[in-house]
């Protein structure tokens, strides 16, 4: 009783979300849950992390760690969860896959819980977060991952209980890679805490952290020039 009052709250939520009368916004939604609409601004983490970081050894440890926060975010959701659970994406649910909105036909695989998308961006942006330890940065980074998991629903590709169980996995995963980050920064690096007002605690520069910002507003405004030119 408890877990199909969840299932109808779940559904309902989604449909407060899902679509709109615009093909501007489907559009706009459309674009952004796109991993390529996103090259920019994971080469501009890519940029400040090797620019704010002196050894090799020091940028290739923040990029495994990058690398294991998608291992273990996507590998969990796209291989255990979704096959085991085998519940079925909106688009694809046979009770609802005729009422909901769906953007240029898209439907995605078979399966949704949990989210991919918000356990993947979750996972990045808190050990990016952790990493970089600048209040404009979480924000930022946590304002991302949140914007591609409404996308999710807006599409109709995931319920909201597929995207809370996502960030719940993806700040797990995150918090996993951080902690490997730690021990093994600590062993190839010095202990330094950086107390200056052109640097955060951790080491980076501010200035670095206002290109990130600047990046991710210039990928808004092209997603809104594609979705203006693709009506």
């Amino acid at each position: 009783m408890i877990a199909q009052s969840l299932y109808d709250f779940d559904r309902e939520l989604l449909l407060l979300l899902n679509g709109s009368d615009s093909a501007v916004m489907d559009n706009f939604m459309f674009v952004l849950t796109s991993g390529t609409t996103w090259i920019p601004l994971y080469a501009v983490l890519m940029y400040i992390v090797v620019k704010n970081n002196e050894t090799m050894s020091q940028i290739l440890l923040i990029v495994g760690c990058s690398a294991l926060c998608i291992f273990l975010a996507d590998g969990v959701a796209d291989f255990i969860a979704k096959p085991y659970f085998q519940r079925w994406r909106p688009s694809n649910d046979p009770m609802l896959k005729y009422t909901i909105a769906i953007v240029e036909g898209v439907r995605g695989s078979d399966y949704g819980f949990f989210s991919a998308h918000a356990a993947n961006t979750f996972s990045l942006a808190l050990f990016f977060s952790l990493l970089v330890r600048s209040r404009l940065m979480t924000t930022l980074m946590v304002g991302w991952s949140l914007l591609n998991c409404y996308t999710r629903m807006y599409l109709g590709l995931h319920y909201p209980g597929d995207i809370l169980c996502g960030l719940l996995w993806g700040s797990i995963a995150g918090a996993i890679a951080y902690l490997v980050y730690l021990k093994v920064y600590y062993r190839i690096s010095p202990h330094i805490k950086y107390i200056s007002s052109q640097y955060t605690s951790s080491g980076y520069n501010l200035s670095d952290i206002n290109t990130v910002v600047l990046t991710f507003l210039l990928i808004l405004i092209y997603a809104l020039f594609r979705a203006l030119i693709m009506v």
